[in-house]
């Protein structure tokens, strides 16, 4: 599976206002393992206008610097061939799509809809594993412990790879769920084996869970339900269990 974590600095916060794209990043991603730094694809952009104060102050890039390198005309038939068929990564992913898309449409090119094979936000999905909680690139980064400290400006490139170790941090546990079926088929083939050859097996081993960690499960699932406040699913069965 081929994916794509993509990011853009812009002049502005609105595609809407005329404002444009002046740096963009992608770093490839397959069957999730990074590709060599000479896979990724990072470009300067002309954007032909002068950023915003506040935007100037995020990317810190230029009209000066940004005066000699091309113009998104120049680089879409390279970006749109980088991306074509993958699966693009973004974190807050309206945001840069809707930025795409201005540039693409103002080309007469589409959209970028017409050329990848999905997007996946991780802003959205962030919400979702941690109601109530910051959610900022920043934020993920601290909480899964990494590394930023080379972070002073946003920039394109950067930010791809923060988010791409984000990003693998986030889904670790569906490889994990994935490992597990895996394990679990070789299992069973191993048990169908056993009763076919009448190896006799040692009593069946039954771990049961201590009382710290029944309290500290608890306490969990109580942080949990106030975050989403009152929306816990498991707090939820865990009462009706109790009760029947």
């Amino acid at each position: 599976m081929r994916q794509i974590i993509l990011d853009t600095e812009t002049t502005g916060l609105r595609a809407e206002d005329g404002n444009r794209i002046l740096e963009i990043a992608a770093v490839e991603m397959i069957n999730r393992k990074l590709s060599p730094p000479d896979r990724h694809l990072h470009r300067y952009i002309n954007p032909e206008r002068d950023s915003e104060e506040g935007a100037l102050r995020v990317h810190g890039l230029t009209t000066e610097f940004l005066a000699d390198k091309p113009k998104f005309a120049d680089i879409v038939d390279e970006f749109l061939e980088y991306v074509r068929g993958a699966e693009l990564i973004i974190h807050n992913a309206p945001f840069d799509i809707g930025f795409l898309n201005a540039e693409l449409e103002r080309l007469g090119r589409g959209r970028i809809e017409d050329y990848i094979g999905g997007v996946i936000d991780t802003l959205a999905r962030a919400k979702d594993m941690f109601p109530g909680k910051r959610n900022s690139l920043d934020a993920l980064c601290d909480r899964f412990e990494v590394d930023r400290s080379a972070r002073t400006l946003h920039g394109a490139l950067i930010d791809c790879e923060l988010l791409a170790e984000v990003y693998l941090s986030m889904t670790r546990g569906q490889d994990s769920l994935l490992v597990d079926l895996e394990v679990e088929s070789v299992a069973t083939h191993m048990v169908q084996d056993h009763s076919r050859s009448n190896v006799v097996r040692g009593p069946l081993k039954i771990l049961q869970v201590s009382d710290e960690e029944l309290a500290a499960h608890a306490a969990y699932l109580a942080d949990l339900d106030k975050a989403s406040k009152g929306q816990c699913i498991w707090s939820r069965l865990t009462t009706v269990a109790e009760a029947g």
